[in-house]
C-alpha cells in the first residue's frame, strides 16, 4: 500500500467526516498499522500539498494539513460510489467522447485512467462512451489540453445493441473475475477479526478492505442493471464489503478517536513553544 493512495484513503473514509483535517502526528500513528513509515508518510503529504490536494496549517495538536476544495469535492464523489448513495439510473444513451489523439504516451495513459475513473469506457484511443455523462469531464479534458467533440448518442438496437457497445467498451468478464478476487482475497483476514479483536487490528483490516474496494473506482463502470450480466459477481461483492465495513465500523472509529486525541493531549502537555 503506498503512502500517497492510503492517506487519500484516510481522509476520505475517516477524516473528511472530522473537519478534513488533521496533526501530522496522527497521521503518522493512524497509517503506522498498515505499515507505513514516518517518513513515507511525511514525503507522501508534501507530495499533496504540491499536487494542491492537501494545504498546511497550525493545529492546536501542531503542524496539520487540511483539505483543499478540490480534494473534499474529489472525495465526496468517490464516497458515493463506494457507498452507492447515488442510485444508478439509464435513460438509454450513451455519452460519447471523440478525442484528439494525444502523441505523448505518458499523456494518453494518464488521460485514459481519469476518464476510466469518471466511468468512460474505451471504444478505441480516440472514442470513449460512458452510460451517465461525467460532470467533471470537461474540466479534466480542458486542464488537460486535449481537443474533443461531444455527443448524446442511443443505440438504433435498443438494449441488445447498446449491450454489445458495453462488451467493446469494457471487459466484463475481467471485472467479475476481479470481484470474485476480492472477496476471496478479504475474507480470511476478516473473519480473523473478530468481537474480541482489539481497535487497532479491526481499523487495520476495515482500512485494506475499502482500500481494495476502492480501486474498482477505476475498473467498474458502474453500469446500469440493464446493462450487466445475469448473477453479476458485482453485486455480491458488494454486499459483501457492506458487510464487513459496516461490522468493523465503530472499532476503527474508536482508534481512529483515540489517535487523534492522543496527539492532542501530547501537543498540550508539551505546552506553546517559547
Amino acid at each position: 500500500m503506498q503512502a500517497r493512495s492510503a492517506l487519500f484513503d484516510l481522509y476520505g473514509d475517516y477524516l473528511r467526516s472530522r473537519g478534513g483535517r488533521a496533526p501530522v502526528s496522527a497521521l503518522v500513528k493512524l497509517l503506522s498499522p498498515l505499515g507505513i513509515a514516518a517518513p513515507a508518510v511525511r514525503t507522501a503529504v508534501s507530495r499533496m500539498v504540491r499536487q494542491g490536494w492537501l494545504h498546511p496549517l497550525r493545529l492546536n495538536s501542531g503542524p496539520g494539513y487540511l483539505l483543499t476544495p478540490r480534494a473534499a469535492r474529489r472525495l465526496d464523489e468517490a464516497a458515493a460510489r463506494i457507498y452507492r448513495t447515488t442510485k444508478i439510473g439509464w435513460d438509454g444513451r450513451f455519452d460519447l467522447i471523440v478525442l484528439e489523439a494525444a502523441t505523448n504516451r505518458r499523456d494518453r495513459q494518464r488521460l485514459a485512467a481519469n476518464l476510466s475513473y469518471l466511468g468512460y469506457g474505451m471504444l478505441d484511443e480516440q472514442n470513449w462512451v460512458a452510460t451517465r455523462a461525467g460532470e467533471d469531464v470537461d474540466g479534466l479534458l480542458s486542464e488537460a489540453g486535449v481537443r474533443y467533440e461531444r455527443f448524446t448518442a442511443a443505440h438504433t438496437a435498443g438494449t441488445p445493441g447498446a449491450m454489445g457497445v458495453v462488451r467493446r467498451a469494457w471487459d466484463l468478464d475481467e471485472i467479475g473475475n476481479a470481484y470474485q478476487d476480492f472477496v476471496s482475497g478479504q475474507r480470511p483476514l476478516l473473519a480473523s477479526v473478530t468481537v474480541r479483536s482489539c481497535d487497532e487490528d479491526a481499523y487495520a483490516a476495515r482500512f485494506r478492505l475499502v482500500h481494495a474496494w476502492r480501486t474498482f473506482l477505476f475498473r467498474d463502470p458502474q453500469l446500469p442493471p440493464a446493462l450487466l450480466p445475469e448473477r453479476w459477481p458485482g453485486t455480491s461483492a458488494a454486499a459483501f464489503f457492506d458487510r464487513h465495513a459496516a461490522r468493523l465500523r465503530p472499532a476503527a472509529d474508536r482508534f481512529v478517536e483515540q489517535c487523534l486525541d492522543s496527539s492532542s493531549r501530547i501537543a498540550r502537555q508539551k505546552g506553546p513553544r517559547p
